[in-house]
């Protein structure tokens, strides 16, 4: 890095950190509505989906498969959420098969509530391309997420990465 940018680094950082000491801080017991959108869409997820999510991780590790839940919604820097992968297993144990792992994520969506993403990877010795790609399977209300609804949901996922494997 040359000296001249150097100086332009520490120049930037200078007047961020006198700006950052001028501003009066951020209250938070002012809470918005879009933050208390998030407080309630974090517990959704925490006492409505994720309990759902484990339940059916059990019965997946009970079926020889891999599978693991994530829960991001205790973050303060992110938008809540929390996710199933699951990686089929073959049943035989001299099976070569091996799959990848696809994910099911709930999460926040302040627009729209919560967002229902899916992530199903193919195995790639099934001869297809593996892709990054993802699709969107629903939205709904925070006050309308029910566990029969995230039952619905996560029932579709395991289906359609069991086909694809």
């Amino acid at each position: 890095m040359t000296d001249e940018s150097m100086e332009k680094l520490r120049a930037l950082l200078t007047a961020y950190a006198e700006r950052k000491a001028s501003a009066p801080p951020a209250s938070r017991t002012g809470q918005g509505a879009g933050e208390r959108k998030r407080r309630a869409c974090a517990d959704c997820l925490r006492n409505v989906v994720r309990p759902v999510l484990d339940r059916f991780m059990v019965e997946l590790k009970n079926a020889g498969h891999d599978a693991s839940t994530r829960d991001h919604t205790d973050k303060e820097d992110a938008y809540p959420s929390v996710a199933l992968s699951f990686t089929p297993r073959a049943r035989a144990a001299d099976s070569p098969e091996t799959a990848l792992a696809s994910a099911l994520m709930f999460k926040f969506d302040p627009r729209r509530g919560i967002l229902v993403q899916r992530d199903v990877k193919p195995s790639p010795t099934k001869g297809r391309i593996v892709t990054a790609s993802s699709d969107r399977i629903g939205t709904i209300g925070v006050d309308a997420v029910s566990a029969k609804w995230v039952e619905t949901k996560t029932l579709t996922f395991v289906e359609d990465v069991l086909k694809a494997n």
